[in-house]
């Protein structure tokens, strides 16, 4: 009889269910009601997460909030997690402390955004935000960011934090006009995607070319796209001292960020050995914008590097991109860049 099992096996068999299977055997009897509300055995996660990591949720998702026994907790990851317009207008949501909801505009939105939570709680922040990000997916509206900010990596070390108007924000172009002064427009632009969020991607735009002179390869490129170590002025950190990126938390296709997420996804790594195997390296700036994206691409297998229209063409609406965010995503680049400055130029 299930009952009579250790609490521990109890939550595994659990854990292996449907959700409304769970739901269903926390209604059986007072022992099964203890072990489904246990907040350390959490036999909910794992549902959870397969809801989550689904096209398809299941029907008793959008009013798991009604039961008592599902620790709250596990709200924080379907707010991080689940697609906008299913938070939105679906599902219904719980009653969750100030600093649950902290910790879900944390997971789910870069640290920049921060500043739009001005005098709300968190709650009214993340769920204006998130509105406010959907609302831009689908049409062009610019009204709360006039302004997008970027930023680009140096060839010299130096990184530049730059802005843009948002109405007809175009990266190709910006970059172009990079191309340009630097001599390299002859070269052609290549856009590959560094990481994936669950409302937005971080598109990285620049040149590879057989070097002349090592003065012109951008070694912090390569930090950036493809980190197999960690190098400093004095020694060698790999990269598996760092820990996996959760806040923000990456989407499915990048979940082991910033290690490789296997699954074809995520090839910074093999892409970039095709490219060294051919002698090519990063020579130039490379431009960091942060990308918008739909619904339905945000569940659609994606590719690091795809051809740019399919990165850059169409309509895309893009949000800025900040210090703190790129701290966030290679907190490594914040020893080995040599200059942070604020607007065009040489920082002197």
């Amino acid at each position: 009889m299930l009952e009579t099992l250790p609490v521990e096996l109890i939550g595994k068999i659990l854990g292996d269910l449907h959700l409304l299977e769970v739901i269903k055997m926390s209604q059986l009897s007072r022992r099964l009601r203890l072990v489904t509300a246990d907040p350390i055995l959490n036999v909910w996660r794992l549902p959870i997460l397969r809801n989550l990591r689904s096209e398809e949720y299941e029907e008793s998702l959008k009013h798991l909030s009604v039961y008592t026994t599902v620790p709250r907790h596990n709200w924080v990851e379907i707010l991080s997690m689940a697609r906008a317009t299913y938070i939105l207008f679906e599902t219904t949501l719980p009653n969750l402390k100030d600093a649950e909801w902290e910790d879900a505009f944390s997971r789910r939105f870069l640290p920049s955004w921060r500043k739009w939570r001005k005098d709300s709680n968190w709650k009214t922040a993340f769920l204006r935000l998130l509105y406010q990000t959907w609302h831009r997916s689908s049409t062009s509206c610019t009204t709360n960011e006039a302004w997008t900010k970027y930023i680009v990596l140096n060839r010299n070390g130096t990184a530049n934090l730059l802005e843009a108007s948002s109405r007809g924000f175009s990266p190709t172009l910006i970059f172009d006009d990079i191309r340009l002064q630097q001599n390299m427009l002859h070269l052609e632009m290549r856009a590959r995607v560094v990481v994936q969020f669950a409302d937005i991607r971080v598109v990285a735009l620049g040149t590879l070319n057989l070097p002349r002179s090592s003065l012109t390869v951008n070694s912090n490129a390569k930090a950036l796209l493809a980190p197999s170590c960690i190098r400093t002025d004095d020694a060698e950190m790999p990269l598996w001292e760092y820990s996996y990126l959760n806040h923000p938390l990456p989407a499915q296709t990048h979940i082991e960020y910033p290690f490789n997420t296997p699954g074809g996804a995520d090839d910074r790594r093999a892409l970039q050995e095709e490219a060294e195997s051919e002698g090519l390296e990063w020579v130039g700036g490379l431009m960091l914008v942060t990308q918008i994206i739909a619904q339905e691409v945000n569940a659609a297998p994606l590719q690091s590097e795809q051809p740019q229209h399919e990165i850059l063409g169409g309509r895309q609406q893009y949000a800025s991109f900040a210090w703190e965010d790129l701290w966030a995503v290679a907190p490594w680049l914040e020893e080995k860049i040599t200059k942070q400055i604020d607007g065009p130029g040489l920082g002197l």
